[in-house]
Protein backbone atom coordinates (compact mmCIF):
# COMPACT_ATOMS: atom_id res chain seq x y z
CA UNK A 1 0.00 0.00 0.00
CA UNK A 2 1.46 3.41 -0.91
CA UNK A 3 2.50 5.72 1.90
CA UNK A 4 -0.05 8.37 2.86
CA UNK A 5 1.69 11.71 3.41
CA UNK A 6 -0.22 14.58 4.98
CA UNK A 7 1.76 17.54 3.62
CA UNK A 8 1.35 21.11 4.88
CA UNK A 9 3.63 23.52 3.04
CA UNK A 10 2.97 25.93 4.63
CA UNK A 11 0.22 25.27 7.18
CA UNK A 12 -2.22 27.97 8.23
CA UNK A 13 -1.83 26.53 11.73
CA UNK A 14 0.39 23.92 13.39
CA UNK A 15 -0.06 23.37 17.13
CA UNK A 16 0.25 20.90 19.96
CA UNK A 17 -2.83 20.49 22.11
CA UNK A 18 -4.69 18.12 24.39
CA UNK A 19 -8.07 16.55 24.87
CA UNK A 20 -9.16 15.55 28.37
CA UNK A 21 -8.49 16.52 31.97
CA UNK A 22 -5.02 16.81 33.51
CA UNK A 23 -3.80 13.35 34.40
CA UNK A 24 -5.88 11.81 31.64
CA UNK A 25 -4.97 14.03 28.70
CA UNK A 26 -4.33 12.79 25.18
CA UNK A 27 -1.75 14.87 23.31
CA UNK A 28 -2.10 15.79 19.65
CA UNK A 29 -0.22 17.57 16.90
CA UNK A 30 -2.66 19.32 14.60
CA UNK A 31 -1.92 20.90 11.22
CA UNK A 32 -4.46 22.78 9.14
CA UNK A 33 -4.67 24.64 5.87
CA UNK A 34 -7.97 25.88 4.47
CA UNK A 35 -10.61 23.28 5.29
CA UNK A 36 -8.07 20.46 5.70
CA UNK A 37 -7.20 19.41 9.26
CA UNK A 38 -4.89 16.55 10.28
CA UNK A 39 -4.55 15.42 13.91
CA UNK A 40 -2.08 12.81 15.12
CA UNK A 41 -1.76 11.58 18.71
CA UNK A 42 1.48 11.17 20.60
CA UNK A 43 2.94 10.94 24.08
CA UNK A 44 3.50 13.94 26.35
CA UNK A 45 7.23 13.22 26.35
CA UNK A 46 7.27 13.28 22.55
CA UNK A 47 5.64 16.73 22.53
CA UNK A 48 8.18 18.01 25.05
CA UNK A 49 11.12 16.51 23.14
CA UNK A 50 9.89 17.93 19.83
CA UNK A 51 9.52 21.44 21.28
CA UNK A 52 12.91 21.36 23.00
CA UNK A 53 14.74 20.00 19.94
CA UNK A 54 12.99 22.51 17.70
CA UNK A 55 14.21 25.39 19.87
CA UNK A 56 17.73 23.93 19.93
CA UNK A 57 17.79 23.52 16.15
CA UNK A 58 16.55 27.09 15.62
CA UNK A 59 19.21 28.40 18.02
CA UNK A 60 21.86 26.47 16.06
CA UNK A 61 20.59 27.91 12.76
CA UNK A 62 20.85 31.44 14.18
CA UNK A 63 24.34 30.72 15.51
CA UNK A 64 25.65 29.20 12.26
CA UNK A 65 24.24 31.98 10.07
CA UNK A 66 25.49 34.72 12.35
CA UNK A 67 21.94 35.90 12.93
CA UNK A 68 21.18 36.24 9.19
CA UNK A 69 18.51 33.51 9.08
CA UNK A 70 14.88 34.63 9.36
CA UNK A 71 14.53 33.06 12.80
CA UNK A 72 13.48 35.16 15.81
CA UNK A 73 15.33 34.66 19.09
CA UNK A 74 11.98 34.21 20.86
CA UNK A 75 8.45 33.39 19.76
CA UNK A 76 6.89 36.59 18.37
CA UNK A 77 3.83 37.75 20.34
CA UNK A 78 1.81 38.17 17.12
CA UNK A 79 2.46 34.50 16.23
CA UNK A 80 1.10 33.22 19.56
CA UNK A 81 -1.77 30.75 19.16
CA UNK A 82 -3.74 30.02 22.33
CA UNK A 83 -6.91 28.75 20.65
CA UNK A 84 -8.03 25.18 21.35
CA UNK A 85 -7.58 22.39 18.83
CA UNK A 86 -9.95 22.47 15.86
CA UNK A 87 -12.85 20.09 16.44
CA UNK A 88 -13.72 17.38 15.85
CA UNK A 89 -10.29 15.99 16.75
CA UNK A 90 -10.03 12.81 14.69
CA UNK A 91 -6.78 10.88 15.08
CA UNK A 92 -5.22 9.90 11.75
CA UNK A 93 -2.55 7.79 13.46
CA UNK A 94 -0.41 7.46 16.59
CA UNK A 95 3.10 8.87 16.19
CA UNK A 96 6.05 6.53 16.54
CA UNK A 97 9.01 8.30 14.94
CA UNK A 98 9.64 12.03 14.55
CA UNK A 99 12.28 13.93 12.61
CA UNK A 100 13.36 17.57 12.39
CA UNK A 101 15.44 19.29 9.73
CA UNK A 102 16.28 22.80 8.58
CA UNK A 103 15.94 23.53 4.85
CA UNK A 104 18.58 26.24 4.39
CA UNK A 105 17.65 26.90 0.78
CA UNK A 106 14.02 27.74 1.57
CA UNK A 107 14.63 28.84 5.19
CA UNK A 108 12.07 26.39 6.60
CA UNK A 109 11.86 23.96 9.52
CA UNK A 110 10.67 20.54 8.39
CA UNK A 111 8.78 18.44 10.95
CA UNK A 112 7.95 14.83 10.16
CA UNK A 113 5.81 12.57 12.35
CA UNK A 114 5.54 8.96 11.20
CA UNK A 115 2.97 6.42 12.37
CA UNK A 116 3.92 3.87 15.00
CA UNK A 117 4.81 0.55 13.40
CA UNK A 118 5.60 -2.74 15.09
CA UNK A 119 8.55 -4.52 13.51
CA UNK A 120 9.43 -8.15 14.03
CA UNK A 121 13.06 -9.24 13.93
CA UNK A 122 15.17 -12.11 15.23
CA UNK A 123 18.07 -9.96 16.45
CA UNK A 124 18.96 -6.36 17.31
CA UNK A 125 20.85 -6.06 14.01
CA UNK A 126 17.82 -7.26 12.02
CA UNK A 127 15.61 -4.82 13.91
CA UNK A 128 17.96 -1.89 13.20
CA UNK A 129 18.10 -2.87 9.52
CA UNK A 130 14.28 -3.12 9.31
CA UNK A 131 13.89 0.30 10.98
CA UNK A 132 16.35 1.89 8.52
CA UNK A 133 14.56 0.35 5.51
CA UNK A 134 11.24 1.63 6.86
CA UNK A 135 12.56 5.18 7.28
CA UNK A 136 14.10 5.23 3.80
CA UNK A 137 11.02 3.82 2.00
CA UNK A 138 9.31 6.93 0.64
CA UNK A 139 6.69 5.00 -1.35
CA UNK A 140 5.48 2.17 0.89
CA UNK A 141 6.10 3.27 4.46
CA UNK A 142 3.59 4.05 7.19
CA UNK A 143 1.48 7.25 7.14
CA UNK A 144 3.39 10.47 7.77
CA UNK A 145 2.59 14.07 8.67
CA UNK A 146 5.09 16.49 7.07
CA UNK A 147 4.94 20.18 7.94
CA UNK A 148 7.18 23.00 6.67
CA UNK A 149 7.33 26.01 9.01
CA UNK A 150 8.90 29.46 8.92
CA UNK A 151 11.25 30.34 11.77
CA UNK A 152 8.50 32.39 13.46
CA UNK A 153 5.97 29.57 13.14
CA UNK A 154 8.48 27.09 14.57
CA UNK A 155 9.28 29.31 17.58
CA UNK A 156 5.56 29.85 18.24
CA UNK A 157 4.91 26.09 17.98
CA UNK A 158 7.72 25.27 20.42
CA UNK A 159 6.54 27.83 22.98
CA UNK A 160 2.93 26.65 22.87
CA UNK A 161 3.96 22.99 23.00
CA UNK A 162 6.02 23.54 26.16
CA UNK A 163 3.17 25.55 27.69
CA UNK A 164 0.73 22.69 26.94
CA UNK A 165 3.08 20.11 28.48
CA UNK A 166 3.58 22.23 31.61
CA UNK A 167 -0.15 22.93 32.03
CA UNK A 168 -0.83 19.50 33.52
CA UNK A 169 -1.00 18.47 37.15
CA UNK A 170 1.29 20.39 39.53
CA UNK A 171 4.29 18.45 40.87
CA UNK A 172 4.62 17.35 44.49
CA UNK A 173 7.14 19.65 46.22
CA UNK A 174 8.90 16.64 47.78
CA UNK A 175 9.05 13.96 45.09
CA UNK A 176 8.16 15.89 41.90
CA UNK A 177 5.55 13.29 40.91
CA UNK A 178 2.24 14.73 39.67
CA UNK A 179 -0.35 15.54 42.33
CA UNK A 180 -3.70 13.91 41.65
CA UNK A 181 -6.98 15.60 42.63
CA UNK A 182 -7.93 12.35 44.45
CA UNK A 183 -4.80 12.48 46.60
CA UNK A 184 -1.12 11.59 46.43
CA UNK A 185 0.97 9.02 48.26
CA UNK A 186 4.42 10.53 48.30
CA UNK A 187 7.28 8.02 48.23
CA UNK A 188 9.53 10.54 50.01
CA UNK A 189 7.19 10.41 53.02
CA UNK A 190 6.96 6.64 52.80
CA UNK A 191 3.19 6.98 52.68
CA UNK A 192 2.92 8.87 55.98
CA UNK A 193 1.44 12.31 56.52
CA UNK A 194 3.15 14.76 58.83
CA UNK A 195 1.09 15.73 61.88
CA UNK A 196 0.63 19.47 62.38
Amino acid sequence: MPRQVFLYDPPDRFVAGTVGLPGRRTFFLQASAGHRVTSVSLEKTQVAALAERMDELLDEVVRRTGGNAPVPAMAPAEAADTAPLDVPVEEEFRVGTMALAWDGEHQRMIVEAQALVELEADSEEDLAEAEERLLQDEENGPPMLRVRLTGSQARAFAKRALDVVNAGRPPCPLCSLPLDPEGHVCPRQNGYRRQV
